[in-house]
């Protein structure tokens, strides 16, 4: 099996208890905050090591590495092999600064897309701009709808009620 479904199987047990559950996340968002806080300080730096190095690095278990490096994937300017990953892999923490952002505000992370790091990468105006986009993102709009008695949309000159209504 490998180490990335020895994560999920952990993170998203339907077995363990609820709060065993809540109390895992929550220690685990502490975690990443903190390698956050990390990485952030040297934005232009490009991490990367061994999956077991980096876990090492970052004082943490192998497999809390491993939930990381899951949630920051999309944000990785090159995405790792994270579904084949082992401890030997090796692994990048090079990340796109826009898109990192808008991840994190995606996922509903203030406690990420907060950090005071982000005042030095990004002015407030651009902050706010990303978090625009970031909300906009998974905003759905729909189209005007077709009345019965407007002309119809393919062209016909009939009513829709008349062409493609039926």
């Amino acid at each position: 099996m490998s180490l990335l479904q020895d994560w999920r199987d952990v993170a998203y047990s339907q077995e363990t208890d609820k709060e065993e559950l809540k109390k895992f996340w929550s220690d685990y968002f502490m975690i990443e905050k903190g390698i956050y806080e990390k990485l952030l300080a040297a934005p232009e730096e490009a991490v990367s090591g061994t999956v077991k190095e980096l876990a090492e690095k970052y004082e943490i278990p192998v497999q809390t590495m491993v939930g990381f490096l899951d949630g920051i994937n999309d944000s990785l300017k090159q995405p790792n092999p994270i579904e084949e990953m082992e401890e030997d892999t090796v692994v990048s923490l090079d990340f796109d600064n826009e898109r990192l952002y808008k991840n994190m505000v995606d996922a509903k992370a203030d406690w990420l897309y907060g950090l005071p790091a982000w005042e030095e990468i990004f002015d407030e105006a651009t902050r706010k701009e990303l978090y625009r986009e970031a909300k906009k993102m998974n905003t759905i709009v729909k189209g005007k709808k077709i009345g019965r008695n407007d002309p119809c949309p393919c062209g016909s000159g009939k009513k829709y009620k008349k062409c493609c209504g039926r």
